[in-house]
């Protein structure tokens, strides 16, 4: 799926990400003074448990992707391609609702970067018109292509038929995009392009459609896929924000 995925992990991150943790393993010691010898600095678990620390914030932390979302949903409200939005709240299953200027509601579920077993944890609410999932991917070092891949053929493939679940479409679009840690060849001459939105610069989303119906091994093994204008949040955000269109 290389061409259908634009951006790929730039290998100079990767080997500067690998440099630094090898630096950190060996020299955290030095960081701070807690009067330990090395030995009893490493042995005491102190490294270890930070580091777990650190990961279980960054993982557990939904601010910065709430922000990041109330600020795209609020522009397309006030540039008139949505209706209204919501947050879903805690009780449900998703994370919002977007009416859209149709009346249809759309439901909007959250996710990482896509390579997580938390990937298909989420429910279509009965009363959506339309479900989507939104990948906001908070990791400078992920490989876009290897989860989004993975995401769509190993996890969401699998879901979707196990659970008979009607997923309309993916979104992978998140602030990190078109930034130096996760360069966005859209871009690439074509600065125009570059949208400016709040305290982001960001280059259009990335949009996949999935089938209409259920797909089975038996009775629908091959399912159209719709089309964007079949899928209303798609269709505005893609217009709202200059995505072009692929085959």
């Amino acid at each position: 799926m290389s061409e259908e995925i634009p951006c790929k992990k730039d290998p100079l991150l990767t080997k500067r990400i690998e440099e630094f943790s090898e630096t950190l393993k060996t020299r955290a010691h030095e960081l701070a003074d807690f009067g330990l010898p090395e030995k009893d600095f490493y042995d005491s678990g102190i490294f270890e448990g930070s580091i777990q620390r650190i990961r279980g914030q960054i993982s557990a932390s939904m601010g910065q992707k709430k922000t990041f979302v109330k600020h795209i949903l609020n522009h397309m409200q006030d540039h008139g391609f949505i209706k209204d939005w919501v947050e879903a709240g805690n009780a449900n299953r998703h994370d919002y609702s977007v009416v859209l200027n149709n009346e249809k509601i759309a439901a909007i579920e959250l996710k990482g970067c896509l390579d997580g077993n938390n990937t298909n944890i989420s429910a279509r609410p009965p009363h959506a018109h339309e479900f989507v999932v939104w990948s906001v991917c908070q990791n400078k070092g992920a490989d876009p292509r290897h989860n989004v891949w993975s995401g769509i053929h190993t996890r969401f493939s699998a879901d979707i038929i196990a659970e008979e679940k009607k997923v309309d479409g993916l979104i992978v679009w998140d602030w990190l995009c078109g930034t130096a840690a996760r360069t966005c060849p859209k871009l690439t001459g074509a600065p125009e392009r570059i949208i400016e939105l709040g305290p982001y610069k960001l280059p259009p989303p990335c949009i996949y459609l999935f089938p209409g119906t259920i797909p089975s091994p038996r009775n629908n093994p091959n399912p159209a896929v719709q089309k964007l204008e079949d899928v209303g949040f798609l269709n505005a955000m893609q217009k709202c924000f200059g995505g072009a269109l692929m085959s």
